[in-house]
């Protein structure tokens, strides 16, 4: 497998891309790599590989002088700037020469690249994003997190579709539970999209469960949510924010008094295992399903444990044939939907 990595975008400049990525090629699971490729500024990129002494012959250097930054149109990709480091990366997995793609930068960009120069796949309207979040003892997909903020009844249940089958292949989850988020599990709540989507979900071969709420999220009632571009980044950016709201809200109680931090020390094993299990580092990145290849969105602020298990979440992609069996899911239910 040949991964291409967009190491320039990130807030946190390229050593930290560069250093998630180097440490995936030592993980015994990722022996599979043939190549990875880190696409960006070839001064930059060599100075940071000598900085950690990395000289893993599997190791490449796609220079681009430009880089799509994150006040620049999603569309700049395509036109303006069609040698930043992003679009290199696309055009690697175009050309064949890369098998995946992994980026930092402008979602946006990294959408709208990725949609025009890969093509969605056979039957597949729209591609969307994927994020999986953890739940009190499992974790559930959330698509689509942002690349469509309208849509139609067919591009929900296409949504469904392909949450299920990426739970299914990558998260190793069995028949897993679909739900379209609603304001109420009553067939009657929603809207015109929802409601049309929740009829073409029945007639599809999925474990479906109609609508969820936002409380079914977290108690391990679902496995696969889905929702339109809009709702979904909400719910995201929400729960990321909530998250480090609570995280605060514990620092600054246990440091109130020398008993609270005496109970702090005696329970700090559990709050890592938490921290851990709500890290999102833990999870990799967020994959951009539909396309013609794997692409994947990590956070702008990624650290470099975010940026090595995103390797090791399209390794697991890849060598599951995804996109041939999400090829295969969405004909059967674009079929179903035909013949009803």
């Amino acid at each position: 497998m040949r991964i291409v990595v967009d190491v320039m975008g990130s807030d946190r400049g390229p050593q930290a891309m560069i250093q998630g990525a180097v440490e995936a090629l030592k993980l015994p699971g990722n022996a599979r790599i043939q190549k990875l490729i880190l696409a960006g500024r070839r001064g930059e990129i060599e100075s940071a590989l000598a900085a950690l002494g990395q000289r893993d012959h599997r190791i490449d250097v796609l220079h681009a002088d430009d880089v799509l930054s994150m006040e620049d149109k999603p569309t700049d990709v395509l036109r303006k700037k069609k040698d930043c480091s992003m679009a290199k990366a696309v055009d690697s997995l175009k050309d064949g020469s890369a098998d995946a793609v992994i980026s930092p930068g402008n979602t946006g960009g990294l959408v709208a690249a990725a949609a025009v120069k890969l093509r969605q796949l056979e039957g597949v309207e729209r591609p969307a994003i994927a994020t999986v979040m953890p739940t009190t003892d499992s974790e559930f997909v959330l698509l689509d997190a942002g690349a469509n903020p309208e849509v139609k009844p067919l591009h929900l249940l296409q949504f469904a579709i392909m949450g299920a089958t990426y739970a299914e292949c990558v998260l190793g989850k069995q028949k897993p539970r679909v739900g379209i988020l609603s304001n109420g599990s009553e067939e009657m709540k929603g809207n015109d999209v929802t409601r049309e989507s929740l009829k073409l979900c029945r007639r599809a071969d999925l474990n479906f469960l109609g609508y969820v709420e936002g409380h079914d999220l977290f108690a391990d009632r679902v496995d696969v949510v889905v929702a339109d571009g809009f709702v979904g980044n909400i719910v995201l950016k929400t729960i990321e924010s909530m998250g480090k709201c609570v995280q605060t809200i514990l620092n600054r109680e246990f440091r109130r008094n020398p008993l609270r931090m005496l109970g702090a020390l005696i329970a700090s094993g559990g709050f890592r295992d938490i921290k851990h299990r709500m890290n999102p580092d833990s999870y990799g990145g967020a994959p951009l399903l539909g396309v013609n290849g794997t692409v994947v969105k990590v956070h702008g602020s990624a650290k470099p444990a975010m940026v090595t298990n995103a390797v090791r979440q399209v390794s697991a992609a890849f060598n599951s044939k995804l996109n041939e069996q999400m090829r295969r899911a969405v004909a059967a239910a674009n079929e179903r939907v035909m013949a009803a």
